[in-house]
């Protein structure tokens, strides 16, 4: 499964403030991208910190995009992914209506009865991992679904895991033009931070969208 990485940064380089409320760095050129890149993932995920700080409800805009799926007998939205450890989830989130199917990740260290209020709201629960989500188990379930392409879109914490764990094969990210600031914002990949062994990127292409720049990377 082709793991793609798309996110929307401030030119120095964070995802939103200090009190991680949604800000709009990316236009409307980047939306559309966005959508488009969603339309043709067969999965999108986040972090249960970005279905927290945002409640999203990742689903396609275009109701073109939508049609072209259905008329290659696929759902008109892609199935939705929350990682949640803890199984945190709101049973009243956007992620959880009916629009599209939603799994969730979770660990063994999850409390049942927030299993059993997602599983009750109609999420399908993948376990993995003792008190953290294997990442890496639970996409690997997720592949044996027939998911060929996941779309991730943040937050930072699941960024940084995913390319700890050297799940990633391509980064896609919009800089905007703006300085947000603050120690405590979220960056683009957050977690525990690498020292060594870095990932190493190479630049694929440049193409300036709205009043920014996308940048596209391949994993090596």
């Amino acid at each position: 499964m082709r793991v793609v990485v798309n996110a929307a940064m401030s030119a120095d380089g964070k995802l939103s403030s200090k009190r991680r409320e949604q800000i709009a760095i990316s236009g409307p050129d980047d939306f559309d991208r966005m959508d488009a890149l969603r339309a043709g993932s067969d999965a999108v995920m986040v972090g249960v910190g970005t279905v927290l700080a945002d409640d999203p409800h990742l689903t396609l805009d275009d109701p073109e995009r939508q049609a072209a799926r259905r008329d290659r007998d696929e759902s008109a939205h892609p199935v939705r992914v929350v990682a949640d450890s803890r199984a945190r989830t709101p049973t009243d989130a956007r992620i959880l209506d009916d629009a599209a199917t939603t799994y969730v990740l979770v660990s063994e260290s999850a409390p049942t009865e927030r299993i059993e209020a997602l599983e009750s709201s109609g999420a399908r629960l993948v376990t993995a991992g003792d008190e953290r989500v294997a990442l890496t188990d639970a996409l690997s379930t997720l592949e044996r679904e027939g998911f060929d392409q996941l779309m991730v879109e943040g937050g930072g914490e699941l960024i940084f895991s995913l390319f700890e764990a050297g799940l990633a094969d391509e980064l896609r990210v919009f800089v905007g033009p703006k300085i947000i600031g603050g120690r405590d914002a979220p960056t683009l990949a957050d977690g525990e931070g690498f020292v060594s062994e870095f990932p190493e990127l190479e630049l694929a292409d440049v193409e300036r969208i709205d009043d920014g720049v996308l940048l596209r990377y391949s994993v090596e």
